[in-house]
């Protein structure tokens, strides 16, 4: 038994749940030196394919924790979004302009979530810090007085264990041990659908338009989409009385698939899985009780409709890890934490009902409302504000907290949009400048002692031409100047310098580990936050 193991242990924190959000969450927390225990159930990356998609401001996350160069090498971008009717005539496209990057990578890609988790953990691997245990199931989670406790039992040999954490998170999924542990409940957003979900693998390219592909159809909506060279899906509403059992292998899917095969037979391919999922749309009532939080599909689950699951759980990684590091460090109040809830949950809430709004538009009906569906679609196809929508992957700003600073006197304020990822006079994008830090960003140029006092409050100065990406980014927000948070959301935006820059938050976040954005991250020993200060 390692030390990890040992009953009564103490963590900085422990992260419940080795999916996606946990792994941000930990190698997050580890490029700014702060060990973690990270708790699993499953001994390996859970081998069946899931999420498939994450836009260009999740993407950004990937390359905050180091792993974005090796994700482009096992995804693909994807062309936009295509209307069809059930024998596949296209009704309405929306094309993406591949050229179009405000924050440097494509908007939509497509990928295979095992090999993502794989690729998370090689990097975990390269960290010290982390503690990865698998074979682990949560029993119990119970705030004490300073502490959190958190019980598991060996998937192998049914053992107790007991460690305790200065924080916890509960990334845990839809039937989140966690959540119940805090007594929060989902609440439900009204929407609930089953769904077929067949992924194939074949060497035989299908010949189709490289998008995903939406079959408005009020009988029986589908989703089709390259996920990889070789790796297709298509997801099919389930009709009411049938089961898994009748599409278990390819013969009983042919049916289905039919008709994105050029030719008359259906070629050689292998049948990866076919899964029945239930579509929903929660969310939980409270995402923390004292030391404890909820994340990823603990806290909120959405259809699958605008490719938003997975990368809801990646930003809730990023926006609470800071702010936790800032706790941890001292300079961050406990109350402060609930910003966590108040940005995310609002943001999430308008994500899902944007989902369930989409997935009723092209799926639900009655044949009525499908022919009027049908030939709607076709004029929307020429409309360039709709097309601009629909493409776009710009999400809404995050509402206002003791880190998002609005003002009446400011409707158009840029506070709480997430700041463009522009390329900077020496050639670096703004994700690179001080990763993890705070930014005090401005088009006019600051006086010595206004950059000083930047500078002591912990925060770096980034100064841009006016007539740069960022300069005009700034005017379109009447601004001259923002502050910019290390999730990189704009906290506040003015058209003073003066008035701003003396309320950049004082904090001594520092990144441990600042690996250069053209070299792949390099192992380590990352340093404790506990050196600094006695617990």
């Amino acid at each position: 038994m390692s030390e990890h193991e040992l009953d009564g242990a103490h963590h900085r924190v422990v992260i419940v749940g080795a999916g996606p959000t946990g792994m941000t969450a930990a190698l997050q927390l580890a490029r700014y030196g702060v060990p973690t225990l990270v708790l699993d159930r499953w001994a390996d990356v859970y081998p069946q394919p899931r999420a498939v998609h994450l836009d260009d401001e999740v993407y950004r996350i990937l390359h905050d924790i180091g792993v974005a160069e090796d994700f482009a090498a096992i995804s693909r971008p994807a062309r936009g979004l295509r209307l069809c009717t059930k024998d596949l005539r296209t009704l309405a496209e929306f094309e993406r302009d591949p050229d179009d990057r405000p924050h440097g990578y494509p908007q939509a890609n497509m990928f295979d979530q095992p090999e993502l988790e794989r690729l998370m953990r090689s990097h975990i691997a390269r960290y010290d810090g982390i503690a990865m245990r698998g074979g682990y199931e949560i029993t119990d989670v119970q705030n004490l007085k300073d502490s959190v406790r958190v019980s598991y039992t060996s998937t192998e040999d049914g053992t107790l264990h007991w460690v305790t954490a200065d924080y916890v998170l509960g990334c845990d999924g839809a039937n989140s041990v966690v959540r119940r542990s805090i007594g929060s409940k989902m609440e439900d957003l009204g929407f609930e659908q089953r769904w077929l979900v067949v992924d194939i693998e074949t060497d035989v390219d299908l010949d189709q338009w490289d998008g995903v592909h939406q079959v408005c159809d009020s009988e029986r909506s589908a989703t089709y989409m390259r996920i990889g060279t070789t790796r297709y899906r298509w997801e099919f509403q389930m009709l009411d009385g049938e089961t898994l059992d009748e599409f278990t292998d390819l013969s009983a899917t042919h049916p289905l698939i039919a008709p994105w095969f050029v030719a008359a037979e259906i070629p050689e391919m292998k049948l990866i899985r076919s899964a029945e999922y239930t579509f929903k749309a929660q969310i939980a009532d409270r995402w923390r009780d004292r030391r404890v939080f909820v994340l990823g599909d603990a806290a909120h689950l959405t259809p699958p409709f605008i490719g938003q699951g997975m990368g809801a759980g990646l930003r809730d990684a990023r926006n609470l890890v800071w702010k936790l590091v800032g706790a941890l460090d001292g300079h961050v109040p406990q109350s402060a934490l609930d910003s966590y809830e108040t940005e995310r949950k609002t943001h999430a809430k308008a994500m899902i009902r944007l989902a369930v709004m989409i997935g009723r538009a092209m799926t639900g009906g009655s044949k009525l409302t499908g022919i009027m569906r049908t030939n709607i679609a076709p004029v929307l196809g020429h409309l360039p504000v709709i097309g601009d929508k629909v493409t776009a992957s710009t999400t809404p700003s995050l509402v206002g907290s003791q880190y998002v600073l609005r003002s009446p006197m400011q409707p158009r304020s840029l506070a709480g949009q997430l700041c463009p990822n522009s390329l900077l006079d020496n050639g670096m994008r703004l994700d690179d400048r001080a990763p993890g830090q705070f930014l005090f960003l401005a088009s006019t140029p600051l006086t010595v002692e206004q950059r000083r006092e930047v500078q002591r409050r912990g925060a770096a100065v980034v100064e841009v031409a006016a007539s740069s990406d960022l300069g005009l980014w700034l005017r379109r927000g009447r601004a001259v100047a923002a502050i910019v948070r290390p999730d990189r959301t704009v906290m506040a935006s003015g058209k003073s310098v003066p008035a701003l820059h003396t309320r950049v938050p004082s904090t001594t976040l520092r990144r441990a580990d600042r690996p250069t954005p053209t070299a792949p991250v390099t192992a380590q020993k990352t340093r404790s936050i506990a050196t600094k200060r006695r617990r």
